[in-house]
């Protein structure tokens, strides 16, 4: 068995169309009841002329992502449980609104085979090919312990 399956370059997709519910939904587990996200009469007068989706859902969606990845490794086989060490570098680019539909790229960039940790690369790109969000993360594959 191996920690990991996953190599350099491999990668994963997942698509949403991010709806009124999702941001509203959110907001509610969240507490994070900014006029950014729920009042379309405050945002009709910024410069986005909208409400935006919260950048941190985003981040959820990243993590759909990684579970791609995971659940592709599971499938093959390996000696590990697979935990989220977290994400760096995180930059909400551009908005996203209300309708917008997300592509999310999770590619790995780094395995490192002798601490069992691997690296990916996220993109967020809406449905105009504008990168909306960028991060990366960290995966620690856990050794189970042998069973007796």
């Amino acid at each position: 068995m191996k920690a990991t399956h996953a190599k350099i370059d491999d990668e994963v997709h997942f698509s949403k169309t991010v709806g009124e519910s999702d941001v509203y939904l959110f907001a509610g587990v969240t507490g994070d009841f900014s006029g950014n996200h729920v009042d379309e009469e405050f945002m009709k007068k910024s410069v986005f002329g909208r409400r935006v989706a919260h950048g941190v859902l985003l981040v959820g969606f990243m993590s759909t992502a990684s579970t791609l990845m995971i659940e592709r490794s599971l499938a093959k086989g390996i000696d590990s449980t697979p935990v989220s060490l977290g994400y760096d570098r995180i930059r909400f680019i551009a908005p996203v609104f209300i309708n917008d539909t997300i592509h999310v790229t999770y590619k790995i960039a780094e395995v490192d085979e002798e601490r069992r940790r691997s690296r990916a690369k996220v993109t967020i790109v809406n449905q105009d090919g504008v990168e909306v969000a960028v991060g990366e993360h960290l995966i620690k594959w856990v050794r189970n312990e042998p069973t007796e």
